[in-house]
C-alpha cells in the first residue's frame, strides 16, 4: 500500500500575509484559497516541482503560529535556489556544506517556521 505525503499544515498568525509570503516571495504556486464561510479558509499551495503542497488557513485546529521547524526544500543547486529566494525577497542564511556534498540552507516565513534548502550529491 502506497502512503503518499501530499500536504503539510502550517500555523500562521495571518493568512493573507502568509499567503503573499509563500506565493510571491517564495515562489509557490497558489492552488486554493477556499472560504466557504466566516469561520473557515483554507489555502493550498505547492513548492516548484514538488509533489507535496503547505496549508493553512483559519478554522484548521492547528498549532502556534511558528511552531513548524526544519522541514525540508531538497534542491539540485543550493545556490541557484538561494539566489532565487534571495532576489524574491527572502531572508536566507548562507549555503554551508555540512558533509562532502551536503548543503543546507535556512530560511523562515514572517511566523517563523522554518525551513531548509538541502543539496545532496554535487
Amino acid at each position: 500500500m502506497d502512503m503518499k505525503l501530499e500536504l503539510i499544515l502550517l500555523p500562521v498568525a495571518d493568512i493573507d500575509r502568509a499567503k503573499a509570503f509563500y506565493a510571491d516571495k517564495a515562489g509557490f504556486r497558489l492552488d486554493h484559497d477556499h472560504a466557504p464561510n466566516e469561520h473557515f479558509r483554507v489555502v493550498q499551495l505547492t513548492p516548484p516541482g514538488s509533489g507535496c503542497s503547505i496549508g493553512f488557513g483559519k478554522g484548521l485546529g492547528l498549532s502556534e503560529p511558528g511552531s513548524v521547524k526544519g522541514s525540508h526544500l531538497v534542491v539540485g543547486d543550493i545556490h541557484a535556489a538561494r539566489a532565487d529566494l534571495i532576489g524574491r525577497g527572502v531572508v536566507v542564511s548562507e549555503a554551508n556544506e555540512m558533509a562532502p556534498g551536503m548543503w543546507f540552507a535556512h530560511f523562515e516565513d514572517p511566523d517563523g517556521n522554518s525551513w531548509v534548502l538541502q543539496q545532496m550529491g554535487g
